[in-house]
């Protein structure tokens, strides 16, 4: 992928990306039991507020979360999507998160996907994503940038495996962002 320079700020990647979870224990046993990724930090919050913990998910980056013992539920297609990739709406509320996306080698995007399956978890087909009007395809196509595998974790968080195809360059940053009015206008309100 094309490297472009931030001139403001040094920022080298994610150190980590903090989410909440309900059952802290289920949450270890999946990212680290099922996807291998090692725990490399626990914390019991103070006041009985809970826990925050760490795996490593490569290059020094980490995936955390936190458990609250009084956290409300969560809300499928507000706090996260309803649906996986190609299954329904993946809409979800502002300042949600809606997925998390690990990179991984693109000779062992295939591999992956039929290990998900193997290990029980309803895992999509590989989305190849592209510039064609659905955006995808199921075959590799010359305008081809990411080959996905998405599935859920237990909380119903979206994840995907996803590896780049080809570079990315000033072709690929070719529309204007929405404003909230244009939003507003297209939803009808």
């Amino acid at each position: 992928m094309t490297q472009r320079k931030n001139t403001k700020f040094d920022i080298r990647g994610i150190n980590h990306l903090a989410l909440t979870c309900r059952d802290m224990k289920r949450t270890v046993d999946f990212y680290s039991g099922v996807l291998g990724m090692p725990l490399t930090k626990t914390i019991n919050l103070p006041r009985g507020m809970g826990q925050h913990f760490f795996f490593d998910i490569g290059n020094g980056d980490s995936l955390a979360f936190f458990w609250f013992p009084d956290a409300p539920e969560s809300q499928p297609g507000v706090t996260h999507p309803a649906h996986m990739i190609g299954r329904g709406p993946l809409t979800t509320a502002h300042a949600s998160m809606n997925h998390v996306a690990f990179d991984v080698p693109a000779e062992k995007i295939d591999e992956y996907q039929k290990k998900l399956k193997a290990a029980g978890i309803d895992a999509t087909e590989v989305v190849n994503h592209d510039d064609s009007p659905d955006q995808a395809s199921r075959t590799l196509t010359p305008s081809t940038f990411v080959r996905s595998i998405y599935f859920q974790d237990p909380d119903g968080i979206m994840l995907e495996f996803a590896s780049w195809t080809r570079a990315l360059d000033e072709r690929d940053v070719n529309c204007a962002p929405a404003t909230e009015k244009e939003a507003l206008a297209t939803a009808g309100r």
